[in-house]
């Protein structure tokens, strides 16, 4: 019986010690993400990062808070024409936030202005995934298809817009256009009945 009553009091101040320093480490991660907070507030999003970083390390509820630090430091980096950090910005968010359509749209932005098409029809992909009758991404899907000449599924996606939206002028237009490109790529036949006219023969030379 002596012996059971130790074991409970070494279990029970074993459990006391870690609730101890749970709440400890709690409050060291409360601590570094109010100054995370308090630092992303500034536009210091580098200190921001390290303080939120630490703090979700403690307690993985500010993991939450790191991806909007890391976007927003990604779309300052986007508006100062730095590309490449904010791309790995908005991919560390997006490793932290993997359903926010939000970071997918700003990377995809991005991604455009570098003129990385398949990357960015990859996460205009994902969007639709998450958001599947959302008429401004099959609108960009589209249009990235159109840049990258791929007619035939710019064609697709803009039919989805237009049976969505049937007044988009966006998706009309480029209707048009792509309309026009199958037209030009038909190869010409002659009418049914009417064979090409054969070649001339060729001169007979001395």
């Amino acid at each position: 019986m002596k012996k059971y009553s130790a074991l409970t009091l070494i279990i029970a101040l074993a459990l006391c010690c870690t609730q101890i320093a749970q709440a400890q480490g709690n409050k060291e991660a409360n601590k570094l993400a109010r100054e995370g907070a308090e630092a992303s507030k500034n536009q210091d999003y580098d200190k921001a990062v390290e303080l939120l970083r630490k703090a979700s390390g403690l307690d993985h509820k500010y993991a939450a808070d790191l991806a909007a630090v890391y976007q927003g430091r990604g779309y300052a980096f986007a508006k100062n024409q730095q590309f490449q950090e904010a791309i790995q910005d908005y991919t560390e968010a997006l490793k932290i936030k993997s359903n926010d359509p939000r970071i997918y749209e700003q990377r995809a932005a991005v991604e455009m202005k570098m003129h990385d098409y398949d990357k960015a029809l990859a996460d205009y992909s994902e969007l639709i995934k998450l958001k599947p009758n959302e008429v401004r991404y099959l609108n960009y899907r589209a249009y990235v298809y159109e840049v990258k000449d791929d007619v035939q599924n710019s064609m697709v996606d803009t039919e989805k817009v237009l049976k969505l939206d049937p007044k988009n002028q966006e998706a009309n237009a480029r209707k048009q256009r792509l309309e026009q490109k199958q037209a030009e790529r038909v190869p010409l036949t002659p009418p049914a009945g009417v064979s090409p006219k054969a070649s001339p023969p060729a001169k007979r030379t001395p």
